[in-house]
């Protein structure tokens, strides 16, 4: 009785509509500001709220990054990365020139010494090999500096440098970084980690306009990156942290924060165990760099070289122009660059002593087209038998007179041209007037230069046989003048280039090479199909071709002064006479080791034909130009 009535006091009234779900909401929610605190405390949240916000941060940042990584494709490699220069040789295998709009040359992780691998590990990503393509410790320190008001920047480990430079811009902005680190991750999962630090190694910038390890070891040392030493791959690492900061070529200032950075990548090293320190310790000198040197390597006789060079592709492998352009080519070229040095000098000598002589400038008159007027002087010269261009004077800049002279088809050749004819006439067995042989005539008359002469050879010959013997011997088709009566006194305007060929073939008995100036060529690595050389092949009879020699020894000794033919031994030679002067002159000559053309000529204004030659000694120039180079090659071979 007693306990029913407590229990019908104490009953729970029944709820009402609604009420449990207003409980429970006043049971979820948020003590903020907090209730039982007064004045700014009720604004300070706890422990478990910051907690709470915390952990629903890290859940949000988790999400999105998952969102990220699930939507984010690994793109194609933006055009930059792909950008190559081509990059032509001398003969000797040094670089000559780089050509293109970013001086880059892609080298195999093989090609890049592990001096040079470990020091930029060491320094860029010691843990590169074992982290999964990025790092927490560098992400934080990134993300700190960003909330600091900082740059976004730092935190980037060699894989995601390698994701920028090749997939993304260079932009700081937080988008383009999250998509750096999901690109990384991804990568990390595709490729192999040599995969990665070749292709990091090969588009990292590194100053001096080059873009990867080889182009950097040209720029900054003159060599292969396999070359390079631990000293300067040391050096080259330190430039990774930015190349126009710690160029030591640019300033004091740059010098020594250069020197400070190198010996802090050799004793990262060191730190990292890639080096002990009795090997450190053997690198205390500085390794200096090579002076910067000025952008634009087309200037003087390079670029001249390089249009041969690339005219010569584009003949036996059918590339065209624009797929040179694109870059990428790697060029092993047959020109000698001390006998490009030593033909500049004889050329440019020549031609000053005329200015000198006459008041005027040969030779430098901007491009030869607009205003002309100007001596222009070209030049070729290649190995008899074999048809190697080693050198060629095209003009006294690339980058002012646009036209080769060493390959120029508007010159004509006269009298120089005389050899074919008379090579022509003897195959046809011509005799003299009185019916005996007239070898022995024609030989005074190729010293002569009579052109009465070869005239009336030509006319008996026939111009046609005349012709067919000097393309047989190396002349282009395209260059011979109409078969016209004068067509034997040398109307056809052949190149510097093909006389000298030309010429070769009389030195080597009627063997006919053809000229060329490429020996080699890769594209990204791979080797360029195509460039087989056809072998030089009989084209004259060898006693047509023995004799033709005789007479263009007695040329020689005719023409050349008796010093020079002492100091060149037995050579021979054809040029122009004094009926020749009109427009052109040349010299074209052979010795044992060396076929050489020099042509000397004043193109008129805006490309309106040839002017007359009008010093009294320009049909002397060419001899001169010639025999100057001749006897400095003999004295370069004969180690004098």
């Amino acid at each position: 009785m007693i306990l029913s009535r407590v229990l019908a006091r104490t009953r729970v009234p029944a709820p009402r509509p609604g009420h449990d779900r207003a409980g429970a909401l006043r049971r979820l929610r948020v003590d903020y500001p907090r209730r039982g605190r007064r004045g700014a405390a009720r604004f300070v949240p706890s422990w478990r709220q910051l907690l709470a916000l915390a952990l629903l941060g890290c859940a949000a940042a988790a999400g999105l990054l998952g969102w990220l990584y699930a939507t984010t494709p690994i793109p194609d490699v933006n055009a930059e990365a792909r950008s190559e220069a081509t990059v032509y040789y001398w003969a000797d295998g040094s670089q000559m020139v780089s050509v293109g709009p970013v001086n880059r040359q892609n080298v195999p992780l093989s090609d890049i010494p592990e001096p040079l691998r470990n020091a930029v590990i060491a320094t860029e990503n010691a843990t590169f090999y074992s982290d999964p393509g990025f790092s927490v410790r560098g992400l934080v320190r990134a993300v700190v500096n960003t909330v600091r008001g900082g740059e976004l920047q730092g935190g980037s480990t060699i894989t995601q440098q390698y994701v920028k430079n090749t997939y993304l811009t260079q932009e700081q902005t937080l988008s383009r970084k999250l998509r750096e680190l999901c690109l990384a991750v991804k990568l990390s999962r595709y490729l192999t980690k040599d995969e990665i630090l070749q292709g990091y190694l090969n588009t990292s910038w590194f100053g001096r306009d080059a873009y990867g390890v080889q182009a950097a070891a040209v720029a900054y040392y003159g060599t292969d990156a396999r070359n390079l030493d631990p000293s300067q791959a040391a050096l080259l690492a330190a430039l990774l942290k930015g190349g126009d900061f710690y160029d030591p070529e640019l300033s004091e200032q740059h010098r020594r924060r250069a020197e400070a950075r190198w010996r802090y990548v050799l004793d990262r090293q060191v730190e990292a165990g890639f080096m002990t320190r009795a090997q450190r310790a053997a690198y205390r000198d500085f390794p200096e760099p090579r002076p910067r040197s000025v952008a634009g390597g087309m200037a003087g006789q390079i670029g001249y070289l390089v249009d041969a060079a690339n005219k010569d592709l584009r003949n036996r492998t059918g590339l065209t122009a624009e797929e040179l352009g694109r870059g990428g080519y790697r060029v092993r070229t047959t020109f000698e660059r001390a006998a490009v040095d030593r033909l500049t000098r004889a050329v440019e000598g020549v031609a000053a002593r005329a200015a000198a002589g006459s008041g005027g400038a040969p030779g430098r008159g901007g491009d030869g087209a607009v205003g002309g007027g100007e001596t222009q002087f070209g030049a070729a010269s290649v190995r008899p038998g074999d048809g190697a261009v080693l050198a060629l004077y095209g003009g006294p800049d690339a980058t002012r007179h646009f036209t080769s002279n060493a390959d120029t088809a508007g010159v004509p050749v006269g009298s120089a041209f005389a050899p074919f004819v008379m090579a022509a006439a003897l195959r046809q067995g011509v005799r003299g007037d009185d019916g005996t042989d007239g070898t022995q005539a024609l030989r005074r008359a190729l010293v002569r230069a009579d052109a009465e002469v070869f005239l009336r050879l030509g006319e008996a010959v026939g111009p046609a046989e005349v012709r067919d013997v000097a393309v047989g011997a190396g002349l282009l088709p395209g260059s011979m003048a109409a078969l016209e009566p004068r067509f034997a006194l040398g109307t056809s305007t052949p190149s510097a280039i093909r006389m000298a060929g030309a010429y070769g073939t009389f030195a080597t008995g009627g063997l006919r090479a053809e000229p060329y100036s490429v020996t080699a060529v890769t594209y990204r690595g791979a080797p360029l199909e195509g460039l087989e050389r056809p072998a030089a092949r009989q084209v004259l009879e060898p006693e047509v071709a023995r004799e033709v020699a005789r007479g263009l020894r007695d040329v020689a000794v005719e023409a050349v002064d008796p010093d020079t033919l002492r100091a060149l031994g037995p050579v021979a030679a054809g040029r122009t006479g004094g009926a020749d002067r009109a427009e052109a002159a040349w010299f074209v000559g052979y010795g044992e080791d060396l076929s050489t053309a020099v042509t000397v000529f004043r193109p008129g204004p805006r490309g309106a034909g040839l002017l007359p030659l009008t010093g009294p000694d320009d049909g002397e120039l060419p001899l001169r130009a010639w025999s100057a180079y001749m006897t400095a090659s003999a004295a370069a071979a004969g180690g004098g």
